[in-house]
């Protein structure tokens, strides 16, 4: 008896293991890690091109920052090489960006032409010097750099972006943003163009995920 109960055990376990194959379990979708809630990534960069500069959802909102309200003007996603980072923590805008990121992509993440030019940052401005003429056009200079004021959209993104280097390579993925105070009498507004320079050209990006490359 006993050993006509493993047999019969033997084929019911061959039975259920023929009917799983045959009907195998739907593959769940894995989560992906750079997904935060309330700031969806909006279509990412491809390796080699400069800045994507998309439509923003007219549905899409996001979280407040302190007396700060944030509205999406445009998605964005750049790769780029650091060219230098500065701090901030004086200043209304330090609440919302505590660091700015001068990158360059295109030629401008080239070591040969950078070394032919000195990049300094301050003031929330991004600067860049020659000695006898530009490496490259300097309307090239314009178009292929920038200097972007990071508001991290969380705690782990502001943790990468301490980490951050000049002459390292990196992805921002997030949205172009203006900020506006409760009162009605401060705001700050993102460029929405690469080819612009001087007041008002900087990019203000509200970063979903920051990745080293």
């Amino acid at each position: 008896m006993r050993t006509r109960g493993v047999l019969i055990a033997a084929v019911t376990a061959c039975l259920l293991l023929g009917w799983w194959l045959a009907h195998p379990p739907a593959t769940l979708p894995r989560p992906d890690p750079t997904a935060i809630a309330g700031c969806p990534l909006p279509p990412r960069v491809q390796r080699g091109d400069p800045p994507l500069q998309t439509d923003a959802p007219r549905d899409l909102s996001l979280p407040a920052i302190g007396d700060g309200a944030l509205s999406p003007l445009a998605g964005f996603s750049v790769e780029a090489r650091v060219l230098g980072r500065e701090d901030y923590r004086m200043g209304r805008e330090a609440t919302f960006s505590p660091t700015d990121l001068a990158l360059g992509w295109g030629r401008m993440a080239d070591e040969a032409v950078l070394a032919q030019l000195d990049i300094s940052q301050g003031g929330r401005w991004y600067r860049y010097r020659w000695r006898d003429q530009p490496p490259i056009p300097a309307d090239e200079i314009i178009r292929s750099s920038a200097n972007m004021h990071i508001v991290p959209a969380n705690d782990a993104v502001a943790a990468a972006l301490g980490r951050v280097e000049a002459g390292q390579r990196l992805r921002i993925d997030g949205w172009l943003v203006r900020i506006d105070a409760d009162d009605g009498r401060w705001h700050w507004r993102s460029s929405l163009s690469r080819d612009d320079s001087g007041d008002g050209a900087c990019e203000l990006v509200y970063a979903c995920a920051l990745t080293p490359l």
